[in-house]
């Protein structure tokens, strides 16, 4: 988020969240050329270029490659490049963005039907014919020292993995509170691998932090009734206990240990702090059982 911001203090207030962040003890951080058009890693650089590089931990992504990036008011723009050569000219961008000379992870970004549409296979192949590739060249040469992927659908998670050696996926949206199904049919898989995973989209786009209010959000869209019914119930169930629904939804998402690390994306001090807060909240087995039993 704090690469789409463009209020005129965006670039102050985006690095005192960061800032902000490192001092909560943040120390992975997950960004893409595609946020911002590169402002969301020129923010990040300055603020993590002033600490030790060993220190904290980066991923960004390959597959939109930026046009004009200098010009985000008017000429910014990208192309979906998943040739080696695109992937190879959008790494030296991001690094120079991110002030660094190495990336822990670089994933190759939305491959997926909710990206391409019909269009899904041929930028799987792409991908695998031209930026996977890539990315082991620059694995092999110290570059980057992970490669994985970073989509909205658990399915092609699965189907990479069986595929070519990655190392981690990132997996928006699809392992939630209220959606299960990732974890019985993509984590044995990941787990029989040794591919970690990065959990994004806690909040399922919104209704997992507002809770069932008119107007929530499911997957970039308004909630519709069924997820909103099911939401209600959850709420129900967790206020009893006196726990807030967003701190349930983070806790959650690191229930299973293959779970290394969720990024619930965060654009303002509120949010941080209450990110902070809710991932150290402690929730009683039978808490989990309840919820557990809902979604089911």
């Amino acid at each position: 988020p704090i690469g789409w911001s463009t209020a005129p203090d965006a670039d102050s207030r985006s690095e005192e969240i960061v800032a902000a962040a490192w001092e909560h003890g943040i120390r992975y951080f997950d960004t893409a050329p595609f946020y911002g058009f590169g402002a969301g890693e020129t923010r990040l650089g300055r603020t993590l270029g002033q600490v030790p590089r060993d220190s904290f931990v980066l991923s960004t992504k390959v597959g939109r490659r930026l046009l004009n990036p200098d010009d985000r008011q008017s000429g910014a723009r990208f192309v979906f490049d998943y040739s080696r050569e695109g992937t190879l000219r959008s790494m030296e961008g991001s690094l120079s963005r991110l002030r660094t000379d190495r990336i822990e992870m670089a994933l190759i970004h939305d491959i997926d039907g909710y990206t391409h549409g019909h269009g899904r296979e041929d930028a799987i192949r792409a991908a695998l014919d031209g930026a996977y590739p890539a990315l082991v060249e620059l694995k092999r040469a110290g570059v980057i020292e992970a490669i994985g992927i970073g989509v909205n659908e658990w399915e092609i998670c699965r189907d990479i993995a069986l595929e070519v050696d990655i190392d981690c996926v990132l997996l928006a949206g699809r392992h939630t509170l209220i959606e299960h199904e990732a974890q019985s049919e993509l984590f044995p898989v990941l787990r029989e691998r040794n591919i970690g995973i990065i959990v994004g989209g806690p909040f399922n786009s919104g209704i997992l932090a507002t809770g069932a209010v008119p107007g929530a959000t499911y997957n970039y869209a308004p909630a519709p009734d069924h997820i909103l019914s099911l939401v209600d119930r959850i709420e129900r169930v967790l206020k009893d206990e006196g726990i807030p629904l967003p701190a349930a939804a983070l806790r959650h998402c690191l229930r299973d240990p293959i779970v290394a690390s969720v990024i619930p994306g965060i654009s303002t001090m509120a949010e941080l702090e209450a990110a902070i807060s809710g991932i150290g909240m402690e929730i009683p087995a039978e808490v989990w059982a309840k919820v557990d039993a809902i979604v089911r």
